[in-house]
């Protein structure tokens, strides 16, 4: 079995994102980047399923500028075989993303994509969701367990009431959540042995993708400072001021 997995590069998780100061974006002159973190746990259950042996080959694809190409050799150093790399400078957005990933799984047939469910910078939780519905394959979304048994993928998701377990034929897309597994941590003679593993660069045009954005961006703005609390006698100042000030009830 081949196991694709997609991989973004992102602001790092321990870095305040700040709007530029006219509004246009996120400003990213001189700001840490990284691979996403739920990305990183994707690559991490590609490379335990390859590790115990029911996978015989692990790909890590991204979208986005060259910089990427160090997104992808992480991944790489992790444990994954080798990358596949879409270059472009454009905004890529969710729908775009998803079809450049098809054409790359058509091209790679795997058996099973994974995802992270959600990447850290727009949040928007749509990818994995568009690859599958484009692919005509079952989806098990916010997986938090995954295990193989008789050619089926079974899938422990978490939902608002628990954890719902699913059994899916392969071919799947699985896009992973916060608890599936701890990414291992990345040796230095991992990182010097990823160096040397294989990397392709395709453009959008290659795979017959167009990139153009569909949604224009108005403006990017900090959210408003909150003000502090105050504390209140009794419960009938506090009915009063949820009442009259704060109009909730």
């Amino acid at each position: 079995m081949k196991i694709l997995v997609a991989v973004k590069r992102a602001i790092d998780y321990n870095v305040k994102a700040r709007p530029k100061s006219d509004g246009s974006g996120v400003d990213l002159a001189n700001v840490k980047m990284s691979m996403n973190p739920f990305d990183e746990i994707a690559v991490e259950e590609a490379i335990r399923i390859q590790e115990a042996g029911n996978a015989s080959e692990t790909i890590a694809v991204s979208v986005g500028p060259k910089q990427c190409q160090e997104t992808l050799r992480t991944a790489m150093a992790m444990g994954v075989d080798r990358g596949v790399l879409v270059e472009t400078d454009e905004d890529v957005q969710p729908l775009a993303v998803a079809k450049l990933i098809k054409a790359v799984i058509d091209k790679e047939q795997p058996e099973l994509v994974i995802l992270g469910k959600q990447a850290i910078d727009d949040d928007s939780n749509q990818t994995g969701q568009m690859l599958a519905a484009l692919l005509g394959w079952p989806q098990g979304t916010f997986a938090c367990g995954v295990a193989l048994a008789d050619g089926k993928l079974e899938v422990r998701r978490e939902i608002d009431g628990g954890i719902q377990t699913i059994n899916l034929t392969m071919p799947a897309v699985v896009t992973a959540d916060l608890r599936l597994n701890e990414p291992r941590y990345v040796k230095l003679p991992n990182i010097m042995k990823a160096k040397k593993k294989p990397l392709d660069v395709l453009a959008p045009a290659e795979l017959g993708i167009d990139v153009t954005p569909r949604l224009t961006l108005v403006k990017v703005a900090e959210p408003p400072a909150r003000e502090g609390g105050v504390k209140v006698e009794d419960v009938q100042q506090l009915i009063d001021k949820l009442r009259n000030e704060a109009k909730v009830i």
